[in-house]
């Protein structure tokens, strides 16, 4: 069998709200590495949303979410691929403490999220256990398992503090892959661990960064070409391979549902900021955090709610 890990972000862009990281872990035959897995899964999950017969929707997020269709596409695919690994969320908090425990603690320092706790996931609870079901047994009569599903997120206070550390966004967003990186190579290095990741930016060479990141393992590159770099990473009898692709997050199944938990946990987080600032001004046109309209909402709260004081370095990133 072989563990194959979808890592991707959501977030990297904005001004405003946290840059969030994902993984989704996998367990299938060895000859189905390189197949299709919208294909083999074809009678439970589709990657367009248009024609989808009651199936889930796995794709890339910036395709599963629009203004127009919001989070119910996000939100029916997490939780449900979360009911396949016997977890159902029901508030945001419980879905926080189970895809990212360790952010809880820095999130409750934030004014505009000591009450997101509160907030109820609203899928429906009926289609949303038909949907898993169908999942569960699809992936089942296929020989795939779904292990894990893990998320690192960077509230913009802690995020601040690591581009203050290392002078580059870049090398924070590959800090916080490395971890969950790192999480798959300590629950499942004995298998064969194969990790695929969305090209970063437009980087090629990965091996200084690699090397830094896990300084004790062998490194040895497989391949370094515009479209995807690979690396095989080697401790004793424990090893993973890396493979970092231009497109990871529509070409493969894993990337895109990563991209998905990504998307939807960020979004929760930027509606909870948006609600709690439309308590002070109910005609305050809420923000999606991206540069130009997060530049337009903080000059609206300075605007119209002049007396609230508000921890910049909380609420804004520095670059």
């Amino acid at each position: 069998m072989v563990v194959l890990v979808g890592i991707d972000e959501a977030g990297f862009g904005p001004i405003l709200g946290p840059l969030v990281v994902s993984s989704s872990t996998f367990s299938l035959p060895h000859n189905l590495l390189k197949a299709d897995m919208w294909q083999i899964l074809r009678n439970s999950v589709g990657n367009r949303r248009k024609r989808l017969a009651g199936r889930m929707l796995i794709t890339d997020s910036k395709k599963a979410y629009s203004r127009a269709v919001g989070i119910k596409h996000l939100e029916r695919t997490v939780l449900g691929t979360l009911k396949c690994l016997g977890k159902e969320p029901g508030m945001l908090v419980e879905l926080i403490e189970l895809l990212c425990p360790g952010c809880l603690e820095r999130l409750s320092a934030y004014p505009w999220y000591r009450d997101a706790g509160n907030y109820c996931l609203s899928a429906d609870a009926a289609d949303r256990a038909i949907a898993s079901t169908v999942l569960a047994d699809d992936m089942t009569s296929n020989g795939i398992e779904l292990l894990d599903m893990r998320s690192f997120c960077l509230d913009v206070g802690y995020y601040n503090k690591m581009v203050a550390s290392v002078r580059n966004k870049a090398n924070v967003l590959f800090s916080a892959t490395s971890r969950l990186i790192k999480r798959a190579y300590d629950n499942f290095a004995g298998d064969d661990l194969q990790i695929i990741i969305d090209r970063q930016g437009g980087r090629i060479h990965y091996r200084k960064h690699l090397q830094m990141m896990f300084s004790d393992m062998e490194l040895k590159i497989l391949c370094e070409s515009p479209a995807d770099s690979s690396y095989e990473l080697r401790d004793g009898d424990k090893s993973m391979r890396l493979h970092f692709v231009v497109g990871a997050d529509e070409r493969f199944l894993p990337v895109s549902l990563a991209s998905m938990v990504s998307k939807y946990l960020r979004e929760l987080l930027v509606y909870n900021i948006n609600r709690y600032f439309a308590g002070f001004h109910s005609d305050l046109r809420p923000t999606a955090g991206y540069w130009k309209d997060g530049l337009r909402f903080i000059e609206d709260l300075k605007t119209n709610i002049p007396h609230l004081h508000v921890d910049m370095d909380q609420l804004v990133r520095c670059r």
